[in-house]
């Protein structure tokens, strides 16, 4: 009987032994596992395997001469482009603009309200269409303004979170159709708490960097700056990109998936230098403020423009450019208001005519 007792105890103790390292081994998988998925995420920001490999993959390249023709389309189309938006939404949002109003010069108050004015089809009275203003939706107005509304949404690509689709219109070849919120730092500025975990920083060609997360600290520093920098009730920045409810449509481009194999870039970023004229009243649906008050606000403009946006995909971004021999890595790092265009008409990649349903992708390199 002992001896028997013996036996099985030695028995359960192997029978422990394997199920301990049956444990281990199934530890150990999942450890590769993770760190196999943190190092698909971080290879794009590690210098040495971006250079072996970008010759590898050319459609994910993007060449560009020269610093000064990095430019789907003129500066001058860019700011046309987002005053007319941005106008839209102040007209629309009118009753609520009262405080500002009262300190505009009397030329601009008078042309805002001129704006608002319309003649009776049978009378040609004049008629206010304060009263009788229905306030729309911001996704709205910009289908009214520019022909087309997008939205944030789940990806269509497997593991890539959220995307920016087209959902209403038709969007032409060489149009603003998305803006890069977020914190603007400059080279020597503190950064490195913000960037930890975050893959929303972009850096812009200047060395400025744009921190678009919309969570944890780099969400709480964009809010104290646009305290801030708040004079009176004129605001210099929109900080309802932090939220669900977005006051301005076009802050969704920090969401913009970069391109794949399987999926080619439709919209290109194009930075763009926010004039010092920029009317004050305007100020409050730009997604973008600069982390030092001191610092002018220069180059804080990143848009996507539409290269290619084929109907019924989303859109993807270039995350690389190679200029003049410097490569630069702008999927993870960047700095100011990034202005996404189309090069093409199609859905929201970096290439192409967009249509319903069509999303946003982004070439992963710039040449």
């Amino acid at each position: 009987m002992v001896l028997g007792r013996g036996k099985r105890r030695r028995r359960s103790q192997r029978g422990g032994g394997k199920r301990a390292l049956s444990g281990c081994s199934m530890l150990w998988h999942s450890l590769l596992r993770v760190l196999r998925q943190r190092w698909h995420r971080y290879k794009y920001r590690f210098v040495p395997w971006i250079a072996l490999n970008l010759s590898q993959n050319q459609r994910t390249l993007r060449y560009v001469p020269d610093n000064s023709k990095d430019k789907i389309i003129p500066d001058e189309d860019v700011l046309g482009a987002i005053l007319k938006v941005f106008r839209a939404l102040f007209i629309n949002d009118f009753s609520r603009q009262t405080d500002i109003l009262v300190l505009l010069p009397e030329a601009i108050k008078s042309e805002y309200q001129h704006s608002l004015v319309s003649h009776h089809p049978r009378t040609e009275k004049p008629v206010n269409r304060i009263q009788q203003q229905k306030l729309c939706q911001p996704g709205e107005v910009l289908f009214n303004t520019l022909g087309f509304s997008i939205s944030r949404e789940t990806s269509s690509l497997i593991s890539a979170g959220k995307g920016v689709f087209v959902t209403r219109g038709f969007v032409p070849k060489g149009t603003v159709v998305s803006m890069y919120p977020g914190t603007v730092y400059q080279q020597h500025e503190p950064i490195f708490f913000q960037s930890i975990g975050n893959p929303f920083i972009f850096r812009c060609l200047d060395g400025m960097l744009i921190d678009g997360n919309d969570k944890g600290i780099s969400k709480v520093v964009y809010r104290s700056c646009n305290g801030r920098d708040q004079l009176g009730p004129f605001k210099m920045s929109d900080c309802t990109w932090l939220t669900s409810e977005v006051q301005n449509p076009l802050a969704v481009g920090q969401y913009v998936n970069n391109c794949s194999n399987d999926k080619a870039a439709n919209v290109c970023y194009q930075e763009f230098d926010v004039p010092e004229l920029f009317p004050m009243e305007l100020k409050q649906y730009l997604p973008n403020i600069m982390f030092s008050r001191d610092t002018r606000r220069k180059g804080d403009g990143l848009f996507l423009v539409i290269e290619n946006w084929e109907t019924g995909k989303h859109g993807f971004k270039t995350c690389f450019w190679s200029i003049q021999g410097q490569l630069l890595n702008v999927s993870v790092l960047g700095s100011s208001l990034k202005i996404i265009n189309c090069r093409e008409s199609a859905s929201l990649h970096w290439s192409g005519v967009f249509s319903p349903g069509s999303s946003l992708c982004q070439r992963n390199h710039r040449f």
